[in-house]
């Protein structure tokens, strides 16, 4: 008797830690469908094999199939008529105290320019040709210089053309002076408020938003790395760390099944920590810049009817996979399922 008292002691620790995290008796909320984020709109994608973080990837686009260019409003007015549901974008705090709305950190991969973006007056990066730098043959053709003259927006430029639509908002550099400058625009502007989804990047802006704007959502690389490391260590019993709580949680695809309770029972705990989860595309050591839900394998690892936030790269791709994996077939379809060209 003592003997098989031991054995099955074992047994229903594993009974009990497996009906604990199993999905099969939790589903997701039948009223909320998955939700798409445009990382930088609908823009020029990118060779990314030994991709390095000073690349320059203008140089080393793929072959053009659409007109449009990363931050700019077009391409935010293009990624949202095909169904995303926000826009990412990026911020530096120029030295006249405007949002400057670019990637880089420096001026001469994508412009006609050189030199520091943050440290470059808004005048002067308003008269700059943005699609300077692409190129997709090594340098024989530029198929966007000259296309791309005076298109790089401010933040409320932004936020003035598309009232309707919301953005989350990348700080580039870790100065807290540029959350320190968000915080005042919002607070200036109660609708750029209720258009501003979450912030995120360098920890000082990033912590300081977040401080002064009441209810604002933002996390930084060390905030997620954080949160899912201490998720693994006691979500087991259920329990969401503080540093998953009231955020967004960045959750990489290729590596979702390690977490307890994936996908719905993590869903849940994450939704009643009042924190949104976002399904990156698969990260691999090494990687350099966003992974995002692209390519047909990319959408196999989002679970059936997710109703998280999508990362993605081709905005101009996800209704076809959407309807191809059945996400348009739901009680509630995600917004790239409607009819885009009556918007």
């Amino acid at each position: 008797m003592r003997w098989t008292l031991l054995a099955i002691g074992p047994v229903a620790a594993v009974a009990a830690l497996w009906v604990g995290n199993t999905s099969l008796f939790s589903d997701y909320p039948a009223d909320s469908a998955l939700r798409l984020i445009a990382h930088r709109g609908q823009h020029q994608v990118f060779d990314r094999e030994n991709l390095r973080s000073d690349t320059c990837t203008a140089s080393r686009i793929l072959p053009p199939t659409h007109p449009f260019l990363e931050n700019t409003i077009p391409s935010m007015q293009a990624a949202f008529a095909v169904g995303a549901d926000i826009v990412e974008l990026d911020v530096h705090l120029t030295p006249d105290k405007q949002f400057a709305v670019f990637h880089d950190w420096t001026l001469e991969c994508r412009t006609n320019a050189t030199g520091v973006t943050e440290e470059t007056p808004i005048g002067l990066l308003k008269t700059l040709d943005v699609g300077y730098g692409y190129t997709a043959d090594g340098g024989q053709t530029f198929p966007f210089r000259g296309h791309g003259i005076g298109m790089m927006p401010t933040l409320p430029e932004v936020f003035e053309a598309l009232p309707e639509e919301r953005f989350l908002v990348n700080f580039k550099s870790r100065r807290a002076e540029e959350g320190e400058a968000l915080a005042e625009l919002l607070g200036g502007h109660p609708s750029f408020r209720e258009q501003t989804f979450a912030v995120y990047g360098g920890h000082e802006p990033t912590a300081t938003a977040k401080a002064d704007v009441e209810g604002l959502p933002g996390f930084s690389a060390s905030d997620t790395k954080t949160c899912l490391l201490d998720y693994l260590k006691l979500g087991w019993i259920g329990h969401v760390p503080e540093a998953c709580r009231n955020t967004l949680v960045m959750v990489p695809a290729n590596y979702a099944f390690l977490l307890w309770g994936w996908p719905e029972r993590f869903y849940q705990r994450m939704r009643s920590a009042r924190s949104d989860v976002i399904l990156m595309g698969p990260y691999e050591a090494g990687d350099v810049g966003t992974s995002g839900i692209d390519q047909p394998a990319d959408w196999d690892l989002v679970p059936q009817g997710f109703p998280g936030f999508v990362w993605t790269n081709r905005i101009e791709l996800a209704s076809e996979q959407l309807t191809r994996r059945g996400f348009c077939e739901l009680p509630s379809p995600p917004r790239a399922c409607a009819d885009v060209t009556s918007r």
